[in-house]
């Protein structure tokens, strides 16, 4: 999954002139920052270069979590049809960007996001090419949500992580009371991301929202330590990534995580892959996360017949839309 051509020739207008050991070491920083998951009041990307470095090494990453991400949440509820977009910690508008590749018609877009110099690139990259009318707005989110108005989607991509476990809750219920129609949390695919988004998912339920995706149910999640649920994404390097980051593999692998919740339950609940599926000589074997609320690995074979041909199709995160139960 790659960036949009135009939000694509926008980042590399913005590197062409940092000189390379200089983006090395801003990314090396940020890198050890958001693998730290250090919170000492500041913020990771409160400087140009920081942002800089970001767009270079994070940024295709996290459009393609959040891509993907919308995709499913998008198969889950397919008459979903936003007009409206809140995303809160908006870095330089990764969701808007990713938001309108999905839904051209989006209309309005509020970008809340506390570091000045990212709002300004993100500013610059989006300049007359996103269609929606885009508004960004300075401020701490977990105090500074009191005034914003809701929005049909409201997101909230890669930010719990870089904030306080005693103030996520609340964050949480004012993103809901700002969710006119559905609410995506996105975060870093790793056992502490699963855990807070276990936490923002039973508290979703508890104040009556319907989960649309990952999860094939409502109940409690199957998975148990050190098992934990997420997903990937695969992602090519440029040059200058491949450069900044002395990485040898043209490509990186995203793991993420996500809920996504809605005032309305999804149109059916579907079993969802939950891991990279198991191919043989006519065989393939799927973890599945399945609408009864359990986690189970199922077989299928040439004997199944065209559930065999659309399973082999399928891949880690998928639905198991039109296959037999």
């Amino acid at each position: 999954m790659e960036l949009p051509a135009s939000l694509r020739q926008g980042v590399e207008r913005l590197l062409e002139n940092v000189p390379l050991a200089v983006l090395k070491q801003a990314a090396k920083t940020l890198s050890d920052r958001y693998r730290a998951e250090l919170r000492d009041g500041r913020l990771h990307m409160a400087e140009d270069l920081a942002v800089k470095a970001y767009l270079a090494t994070r940024l295709p990453a996290t459009y393609a979590a959040i891509r993907s991400s919308l995709d499913a949440l998008s198969d889950a509820k397919p008459a979903f049809q936003p007009r409206t977009l809140l995303d809160v910690g908006a870095g330089p508008g990764t969701v808007l960007w990713a938001a309108t590749d999905l839904w051209p018609d989006l209309e309005q877009a509020v970008l809340f996001e506390a570091s000045a110099a990212v709002r300004k690139v993100g500013e610059t990259l989006a300049g007359n090419t996103i269609a929606a009318q885009t508004r960004w707005l300075a401020g701490d989110a977990t105090i500074d949500l009191a005034d914003i108005e809701p929005a049909d989607l409201v997101t909230c991509a890669y930010v719990l992580d870089e904030i306080a476990p005693a103030s996520q809750p609340k964050l949480i219920d004012r993103l809901w009371q700002l969710t006119g129609d559905t609410l995506l949390i996105v975060e870093p695919g790793t056992p502490a991301g699963w855990q807070r988004i276990l936490a923002v998912r039973r508290q979703l339920i508890e104040a009556g929202a319907h989960v649309l995706a990952p999860c094939a149910h409502q109940a409690p999640c199957p998975l148990v330590q050190p098992d934990w649920c997420h997903f990937s994404r695969r992602v090519a390097r440029s040059r200058l990534h491949r450069l900044a980051k002395d990485a040898d593999v043209p490509w990186e692998d995203e793991k993420f995580i996500y809920v996504a919740a809605s005032r309305d339950g999804p149109t059916s609940h579907q079993a969802r892959v939950l891991a990279p599926p198991k191919s043989g000589s006519g065989k393939v074997l799927l973890k599945l996360c399945q609408d009864d609320g359990t986690a189970t690995e199922r077989l299928f074979t040439k004997r199944d017949g065209a559930d065999f041909k659309l399973a082999r199709r399928l891949d880690w995160g998928d639905r198991l839309d039109n296959i037999a139960k």
